[in-house]
């Protein structure tokens, strides 16, 4: 062995010390995680509508789950409530169109906590084995929180509503939209493990982990399967005949909130476009239809309790020669409740449906006397509240069984789904989306119909005062729509259906079972930490050191 010695009265030559890095190079690697959070929640808004880009969502979660790796839950808390801000702040803007910005913040103030949360439990699990499983079942569990908290929850932004256009959409026909933003979730965490394991596997020499990368494969392999063998319970074939229907767009005549001040305009407009209907009708332009649907709002002025309302309904029926569905706003026994009114030519009104699952702060106030001291004027937009209905709605109109989900209620899973299972043959979601201007919250709700569509295999029809009107079919596709703020009519004829979607038969249960799956995740992830934790301390303990021992602690 040979051994160099360093001369007599020369200093020991040491490697020099890396330099410190600069400041700003400093700052900027301790922000870099903050803004690629928030970058990836600007990502997954990006993959929603109008736009066509679903697939942006995989690499969202990718970018997101690295921002996350090997933080602390805490750190995690911070990330998630920044994608959250970056995802729901620009799709949430529609709701302070006419209301200013006050409602919109708090509103994704309050939703991005959800996201926070969901956040710090991704640390968590992340040291698990097949942790991208868990990571996606926590991400549903949080959208399961968000649709029922507070106030009855607010569903909007379910990963499954961004992926009416993407390969994953035949999954909801599986399990419904849980199952369809697992699905695209999984993926996206599982994208992130792989090229977490093919960098460490350069790192170690070109060795990979196998069981690494098995999970990870099979995280984006999986989904993409099973949407592909989906497809064969997608089907637009009649099983109980077909409809021809009619949708009427009549428009309004002022955006925003002003249009309630239109209300008979409102109405005669919609009566306009029916009877101009009934004249294309006969000049045989197009076919006569067996039903007709008008949306929600479409006739604000009661027409129980004004006789000239109820006359300008009853001449369009009759025009027409159909019975027609009609949005209406009624008091009844002292209460106000959102309608829709099933119309006969000869008979007038025979059947009524009441909006269950209400808007809160836009049909009725929570916390009435705190938002007025808040602001005076929230409190004048509704002045008295919406009451919520309790049955489901299906008209039997010209022999079908027409399913009604009225506008907000679209959003819920447990409203659309009461509808199919209580016989609907086909879905209406009739809806005024004039107080939103030309956001994009009219294409997001158009979306979520389409969604419904393949969930429950029913052809959907979508009623809008100012658009977008469209016809969906039950595979998803939209074969006719309106512009927005036009006076337009739809007719078509469309499939009655009448078997029920592995999805519509499971009901609640698939996300019941993915929350378990992230709960479970959950406890193992804190049980092994706190294991951890005492083998380190015992570990110390045995070393004679107190300092490690207490610090394990």
């Amino acid at each position: 062995m040979t051994v160099t010695a360093t001369p007599v009265g020369e200093p020991e030559q040491l490697e020099p010390e890396a330099a410190p890095a600069p400041r700003g190079v400093r700052r900027a690697r301790r922000l870099l995680p903050a803004a690629a959070a928030a970058l990836s929640g600007v990502l997954l808004y990006v993959s929603f509508p109008p736009r066509s880009l679903w697939w942006l969502a995989v690499p969202a979660f990718a970018l997101f789950s690295w921002t996350l790796r090997g933080r602390t839950w805490k750190a995690g808390l911070g990330l998630g409530y920044l994608f959250g801000l970056g995802f729901l702040l620009p799709l949430l803007v529609w709701t302070g169109v006419e209301v200013g910005p006050g409602p919109w913040l708090a509103l994704v103030a309050v939703e991005a906590l959800f996201v926070a949360l969901v956040g710090a439990g991704i640390v968590l699990v992340s040291r698990l084995p097949a942790w991208p499983v868990w990571a996606a079942a926590l991400w549903i569990a949080g959208e399961a929180a968000r649709a029922r908290a507070p106030f009855g929850g607010f569903p909007w932004g379910k990963i499954a509503f961004g992926q009416a256009d993407g390969v994953f959409l035949p999954l909801a026909a599986v399990g419904g939209t849980p199952v369809l933003g697992f699905a695209v979730v999984l993926c996206g965490f599982g994208l992130h493990q792989i090229v977490r394991v093919v960098v460490d596997g350069r790192r170690n020499g070109g060795v990979l982990r196998r069981g690494a990368a098995v999970a990870a494969l099979l995280s984006i392999v999986a989904p993409v399967v099973g949407a592909v063998a989906a497809r064969s319970l997608v089907s637009d074939k009649a099983e109980n005949g077909t409809a021809t229907v009619a949708v009427i767009q009549g428009n309004v005549p002022r955006q925003g909130f002003e249009f309630n001040a239109q209300r008979r305009a409102v109405l005669d407009y919609h009566a306009r476009e029916t009877e101009r209907l009934a004249e294309k009708v006969k000049a045989g332009k197009v076919p006569r239809p067996d039903l007709v649907l008008w949306p929600e709002n479409s006739a604000d002025i009661d027409p129980f309790a004004y006789i000239d309302a109820a006359a300008v309904i009853s001449g369009a029926a009759r025009a027409i020669g159909a019975p027609i569905s009609v949005g209406s706003v009624v008091e009844r026994g002292g209460k106000l409740y959102n309608e829709q009114i099933l119309w006969d030519p000869d008979k007038g009104p025979v059947d009524t449906y009441d909006k269950r699952q209400i808007q809160p702060f836009g049909e009725y106030l929570p916390l009435r006397s705190l938002v007025g001291a808040i602001n005076k004027n929230w409190t004048a937009m509704v002045r008295q509240d919406i009451s919520p209905g309790h049955k489901p709605g299906v008209f039997t109109m010209a022999g079908a069984k027409i399913g009604l989900v009225t506008c907000y209620e679209a959003a819920f899973d447990w409203t659309v789904r009461s509808t199919v299972t209580d016989g609907a043959q086909l879905i209406s979601v009739p809806s005024n989306n004039a107080t939103f201007d030309r956001s994009e919250m009219t294409y997001q709700q158009l979306a979520m119909s389409r969604v419904r569509a393949v969930e429950h295999s029913r052809t959907v029809t979508v009623p809008v005062t100012s658009g977008v009107s469209a016809i969906i079919m039950p595979d998803g596709k939209i074969t006719q729509r309106t512009g927005m703020f036009v006076a337009d009519s739809l007719v078509q004829k469309v499939p009655l259906r009448s078997s029920e979607t592995p999805a519509t038969r499971l009901g609640v249960l698939p996300e019941a079972v993915l929350v378990l799956v992230a709960v479970g995740g959950l406890g193992w992830a804190v049980a092994s930490a706190a294991r951890g934790r005492r083998d380190r301390t015992v570990r110390s303990t045995r070393l004679g050191d107190p300092e490690a021992a207490e610090s394990a602690r």
